[in-house]
């Protein structure tokens, strides 16, 4: 073999040995990413917790504007007899119709992770008074405070069980 030849052997031969990672530097990659991923998984969580409890009170403000607005448009009625009347369709008052979006305007709305309820006290047959709550669908996970709020429109929470006239206001 030529001298020129042996050398080109020897450093293929070098090319082979030094293509890509070894086990061990894969492990350590890996291992730097999983750690990452541990320290960030909980804040992005904590984030989205956060962002839904955001939405909930700004849902309880839009019914809490949109029940004044149904009450001015339809005084024989009063507030709504539930949150479909305020969505799309006829409902009991034409002219309250379409006042919130369809996601919210439904007998049993579920928006960013939070069920809301609503219940209207009659008075003499008119809709003079109610209560509204937003409630975590998995508490810890799609929000940690419940939401309140009645015809007063201050709106309260609780992080311990359902919210009520008498929690804190936010």
């Amino acid at each position: 073999m030529s001298p020129g030849r042996k050398q080109e052997a020897q450093s293929m031969k070098g090319l082979r040995m030094q293509k890509g990672f070894s086990l061990i530097e894969l492990l350590i990659v890996v291992a730097i990413i999983l750690i990452i991923a541990a320290i960030a998984i909980p804040n992005v969580i904590k984030a989205r917790m956060a962002a839904n409890e955001a939405s909930a009170v700004n849902s309880v403000r839009t019914y809490t504007s949109a029940n004044v607005t149904y009450s001015a448009l339809c005084p024989l009625i009063g507030y709504p007899a539930t949150l479909a009347d305020l969505g799309p369709g006829g409902g009991a008052c034409a002219g309250g119709a379409n006042i919130v979006d369809p996601v919210l305007g439904t007998a049993a709305p579920v928006k960013a992770g939070y069920d809301f309820t609503y219940t209207p006290v009659a008075v003499l047959g008119i809709n003079t008074n109610y209560t509204m709550n937003g409630t975590p669908a998995v508490v810890g996970v799609t929000g940690q405070r419940n939401f309140f709020c009645d015809e007063t429109g201050v709106i309260r929470y609780n992080t311990v069980g359902v919210a009520t006239v008498a929690s804190p206001p936010l």
